[in-house]
């Protein structure tokens, strides 16, 4: 606490007002009371991003392995938090290749659906058996995909040099994909967005695989209602956002990390600010800065608080900064709070879900040099609980 003696003159006292708030702001947001405890050994070791679903009382996690390189094959295992044991699943009967590419997870409620850019896969726990359903939609690479309730819905994506405006949504009760209507977005292959229980609310940078602007006509933002396979347009993010996180808090879409406008030759920055959107207002208010950006993070809503954690602190060449600490948001508050710091080495991409009153990930990667070279792929995981869900 400052306190103010008679050397100190009234414009060093308004100094000092100004310096509060940053000086606060260096010392670091109170922490959200919580403990972490380590997740036993995996029997599964992929060599590539891992995506996950949380059924209500096991967490399943897919990916690939290389046990024969170049060519890799699907793996999955089941963790039961209740007896603390990981259990290899059935083997798949997907493609072998060697080519990864990004993969979807969404839980049914009685499988889990996975979708890649060449395999599509359902798994039943109860039988544990895998099945393919009907051919994919040919979607999974790099776009979005979110559950309904009653279908799997997945939009945009793109590969080398191509961007989709397209979409379509899969049925498991009728074993049965079918196409959306035309959207009125522009293209995007890392669109980003979040379903609302009514909507899936999509953003699109506007801008196609070289950096160029699409047509002004085409939308920035918009939202699909798939009870009427209709899509309305919405007010489009107040800043560029690309690679940033989407998550539906019961009120609003909050808009979290990523990367800002480029400015000249220049890669573009990290974002510390994010941005929330009320549908029923079409309104966006700003988020206060969350201390530093992050990219590749991993993000969950606990049904109060925005989980953060892993990713980089950093943006453009060089080895990226990847703290063991996360942070949470609290939008009652509208504020930011740190997370205890993790008994795992910081990494990008890691997998995570909430299981109704604890964040478990697991998984990740982290590049050894600037080129990527040697990425080193983790297979530990770790589970954050909350003194307070």
């Amino acid at each position: 606490m400052f306190r103010l003696g008679k050397l100190v003159t009234r414009a060093a006292f308004a100094i000092v007002l100004v310096a509060l708030p940053a000086l606060a702001l260096a010392a670091g947001p109170s922490a959200v009371p919580g403990t972490w405890r380590r997740l036993p050994t995996a029997p599964i070791q992929p060599r590539s991003p891992v995506v996950g679903v949380w059924t209500g009382t096991k967490l399943l996690v897919f990916g690939r392995a290389q046990p024969t390189p170049p060519w890799s094959v699907d793996v999955a295992a089941a963790y039961s938090p209740a007896a603390g044991t990981w259990r290899p699943l059935t083997p798949l009967h997907g493609r072998k290749g060697n080519f990864e590419g990004r993969y979807w997870a969404v839980w049914t409620g009685k499988r889990m659906l996975v979708l890649g850019p060449f395999d599509f896969q359902a798994f039943d726990p109860l039988t544990n058996h895998w099945r393919q359903p009907a051919g994919a939609s040919g979607g999974g690479a790099g776009g979005l995909v979110v559950w309904s309730g009653h279908e799997m819905i997945d939009w945009g994506g793109g590969c080398c040099g191509d961007a989709s405006s397209g979409g379509s949504a899969y049925n498991p009760t009728t074993n049965a994909w079918r196409k959306l209507t035309p959207s009125p977005l522009a293209p995007s292959q890392q669109p980003i967005g979040a379903w609302t229980g009514r909507e899936l609310i999509i953003f699109v940078s506007g801008l196609d695989p070289d950096g160029k602007p699409y047509p002004a006509a085409l939308a920035r933002a918009a939202a699909y209602n798939p009870a009427t396979d209709t899509w309305r347009r919405i007010s489009p993010l107040p800043a560029p956002r690309s690679g940033a996180n989407a998550v539906w808090d019961g009120r609003e879409v909050l808009v979290v990390g990523g990367a800002g406008a480029p400015e000249g030759a220049k890669p573009p920055g990290l974002a510390s600010i994010g941005f929330a959107y009320d549908p029923a207002t079409n309104g966006w208010r700003q988020l206060p800065p969350m201390g530093s950006g992050r990219r590749q993070a991993a993000m969950v809503w606990t049904g109060r608080r925005l989980l953060v954690w892993g990713g980089s602190q950093t943006a453009g060449a060089g080895l990226p900064v990847t703290p063991s600490r996360g942070l949470a948001y609290d939008p009652a508050a509208n504020r930011w709070s740190q997370i205890p710091g993790a008994p795992l080495l910081g990494r990008l991409d890691p997998m995570a879900i909430w299981t109704g009153r604890a964040m478990v990930i697991w998984g990740g990667y982290r590049p050894h040099s600037p080129l990527g070279s040697g990425t080193r792929f983790f297979t530990d995981g770790a589970v954050f609980t909350l003194a307070t869900p």
